[in-house]
């Protein structure tokens, strides 16, 4: 399948696959800015995922534009300016930050860090009066979730994680399927995700203090959502276990887990993480029939089956659907379908996971 740009008219029309099986949330008393207008948005952080899709996905939204960043390197900043034509009002550094308040060009916040980060600079930009977007994995744990929730409820202000395949039309396709049992009840779910890390051995997400983990935190967390979102319910316990074949390279995190997460009723499904597979899929067994995705998680193209045959569902760039359906959040004063609940809730059951590969028992997720 080719790649199709994003345009208003297809994200209306692939946005209706799986949108049945979503809770938009309750109606919230934030500021709305008027409808005609593109709200601003400021990237913080300009590492990988910020330049390569971020910041490359902004320029294909309709609800809001890249209005402004924020960075420690000046000659990052340099090239950005150039490249999005950012005026020098709009260019902030990690010192100059909490200045951001007094700008009245942006609008939203993306906090795009190293996972020990996120924390401090959303409940900053929630300070600031700025609604906030947070990348994944949401916090170190899911204390600091709450906490994260908890500042941004009392500046009034949306917070949203970056979730952006529940905009992603063959994910939610995938949530139609499982949460409104096209095939009968879902018998069984396996997904794993993950990648063959060959990058720096120094860098953040190999630091524990940093990233808070390794394959789990970073990929795995597509495998959680996936058997969640297909579900349409929330695990209570989680059994897992780990190996680590390259005990050299990855000295502070994980390297490759897996996981059987227990729903009420007794039902089990199995999950894998790793930075030494490439995997990427989701594969789901119902009473009548079969339904999956392989790739599943990535930027790029995705591709699905049911067992009435392929999917064909045209792809989409899933970062500017996702930026442009929280800007129209924050317009309707409504709360966005990735609240940082959701956050919460996948946090939860990352605790869980590494407290059984640390107790090697089945834990509750609570």
């Amino acid at each position: 399948m080719k790649t199709h740009a994003f345009s208003r008219r297809d994200f209306l029309r692939t946005a209706s696959i799986g949108a049945g099986a979503l809770a938009l949330g309750d109606t919230l008393s934030a500021f709305a800015p008027k409808a005609d207008k593109k709200l601003g948005i400021a990237l913080v952080g300009l590492g990988m995922y910020s330049t390569d899709q971020l910041g490359p996905a902004l320029q294909h939204t309709q609800n809001c534009y890249l209005a402004g960043i924020v960075t420690g390197h000046p000659a990052k900043a340099e090239v950005w300016k150039k490249r999005y034509n950012i005026p020098d009002k709009n260019v902030y550094n990690y010192e100059t930050y909490d200045q951001i308040k007094n700008n009245p060009d942006i609008d939203i916040i993306y906090v795009v860090l190293p996972v020990s980060m996120h924390k401090e600079y959303t409940i900053r930009a929630a300070q600031a009066g700025k609604h906030v977007i947070c990348e994944k994995p949401m916090a170190l744990n899911a204390k600091d979730c709450e906490d994260m929730i908890a500042a941004c409820k009392k500046a009034n202000r949306l917070l949203s994680i970056g979730y952006r395949l529940h905009f992603e039309p063959h994910n939610m396709e995938i949530m139609r399927l499982g949460q409104k049992q096209i095939y009968g009840k879902v018998t069984s779910i396996d997904t794993g995700n993950g990648f063959t890390y060959r990058g720096d051995p120094n860098a953040w997400r190999l630091k524990k203090a940093m990233a808070g983990g390794g394959g789990l935190m970073d990929m795995g967390i597509y495998s959680i959502q996936g058997t969640r979102y297909t579900l349409g319910k929330e695990p209570i316990a989680v059994k897992a276990t780990q190996e680590k074949t390259r005990p050299d390279f990855f000295k502070e995190v994980d390297e490759t887990v897996f996981w059987e997460l227990e729903f009420p009723g007794g039902f089990t499904a199995t999950g894998k993480s790793s930075y030494n597979h490439d995997w990427s899929y989701l594969h789901v067994q119902a009473e009548r029939g079969k339904f999956g995705l392989e790739p599943a998680f990535g930027y790029g193209e995705l591709d699905g089956y049911t067992s009435a045959g392929p999917m064909n569902i045209p792809n989409i760039i899933q970062q500017a659907a996702q930026m442009d359906d929280f800007a129209n959040c924050v317009r309707q004063n409504k709360q966005s379908r990735v609240p940082g609940e959701e956050g919460l809730k996948d946090m939860k059951v990352v605790d869980a996971i590494y407290r059984s590969l640390a107790s090697g028992k089945k834990e509750a997720i609570i």
